[in-house]
């Protein structure tokens, strides 16, 4: 067993292997991240420890939380309808194809089969929006249009899972009543913090630690409220977009967010999603692994891909692939139905290592052949 004090020291060399790993064969960051920690956990280099499930979970909604801010609110109101064909039979066509072949050919129970099927109908906006930031595609259509409908995609998860399985309570009418109030007045009046000389230009950061303040917020409620506090940070950094925007000054606070970010809190993300994966486990059931990742990419293939060469014919492939990664939900929806009961060891592995293989795979095929080359793709809209 190694020490508590050893553990953030591999965890950092680990971010700095990954970096030069992927600078080095032009690979996103994101997926290094993940095959590293695979590695380091299968090999017991490392053990997830409590402040590493702690950040990571923060590095998900931090990571939704830049992509809500990337959006051109005008955009999305003008491709609305694709993007929201797009995201919805994303998550349609994946999480009937999986509950169905899991519960009836795979014999699982009914609880286990839903479970599976939200778990592998998810797409991971974190792997999009740091693949996309990373190939400078994060302002263009297509990159917009492509994290619209993966939040789209993760909204249909998120109430799937909830309808299915999460029992509300108070606290779960608290956690909604406090987003709404935090983000509309964050949104109203977040420039006296963005526009208040006082505050501009200074050491201390006081505007990035305003935006960390409230997503913390947004993540308390949500543990008491058996809520996700992805959605509205997503949607405020969807309503804030408009500030960081405005001027060059507010354009910086979000670039300096970024850099914390990817510096520290993101590869740690990535990593725990790594280190969930047992591939003992998962050579148990090998076949049914094999099956499930073919599932989720085939039914993937059938709900986004026709979409997508109708509405971004010059990125039809490359949308359809981004969209069949999976990390946040599809690790939040295994995670529940283990701890609830509803699947067993194994059948978490599998999954986990299903979600986190199409991280992978995918993404890497994206990159390496079917990066968008068009003009009207690649142009800043």
């Amino acid at each position: 067993m190694l020490s508590t004090q050893l553990i953030p020291l591999l965890v950092g060399i680990t971010i700095l292997l990954a970096s030069l790993i992927s600078l080095r064969l032009g690979l996103s960051v994101a997926i290094i991240e993940i095959l590293l920690g695979v590695v380091a956990g299968n090999l017991g280099i490392v053990q997830t420890q409590d402040w590493m499930l702690f950040i990571a979970s923060f590095g998900g909604i931090l990571l939704t939380f830049l992509a809500g801010t990337e959006i051109d609110t005008d955009l999305m109101k003008s491709k609305f309808k694709e993007s929201f064909l797009i995201g919805f039979f994303s998550f349609l066509t994946p999480f009937i194809g999986c509950s169905i072949y899991t519960y009836y050919f795979a014999g699982w129970s009914l609880p286990a089969a839903l479970i599976a099927g939200v778990a592998l109908s998810t797409t991971s906006l974190a792997v999009v929006y740091s693949v996309l930031v990373e190939t400078n595609l994060s302002q263009t259509e297509i990159g917009k249009i492509l994290m619209a409908s993966t939040f789209i995609t993760d909204m249909g998860t998120a109430i799937a899972l909830s309808i299915l399985f999460i029992k509300p309570t108070l606290y779960t009418a608290l956690f909604i009543i406090v987003s709404v109030i935090v983000i509309i007045l964050a949104a109203k009046f977040s420039h006296l913090v963005f526009d208040n000389p006082k505050l501009k230009d200074k050491v201390v950061e006081p505007e990035i630690k305003y935006i960390l303040v409230l997503l913390l917020v947004f993540m308390y409620f949500a543990s008491i409220g058996n809520g996700q506090a992805v959605l509205p940070a997503f949607l405020l950094g969807l309503l804030m977009s408009k500030h960081f925007t405005e001027t060059s000054c507010t354009k910086l606070v979000r670039n300096r967010l970024r850099t914390v970010s990817y510096a520290v809190i993101t590869p740690i993300f990535f990593i725990v999603g790594g280190l969930n994966v047992s591939i003992p486990l998962i050579l148990s059931a090998f076949g049914l692994f094999v099956v499930l990742f073919g599932l989720k990419m085939v039914s993937k293939f059938i709900g986004v891909y026709f979409l997508a060469e109708k509405f971004i014919p010059h990125g039809s492939i490359y949308t359809t692939l981004l969209m069949s990664t999976g990390l946040t939900f599809g690790t939040i929806a295994s995670v529940f139905g283990l701890t609830s009961g509803y699947i067993n060891q194994v059948q978490y592995s599998i999954l986990i290592g299903v979600v986190v293989t199409s991280a992978v795979i995918p993404t890497f095929i994206a990159q390496k052949w079917f990066m968008p080359k068009h003009s009207e793709d690649i142009v800043d809209v």
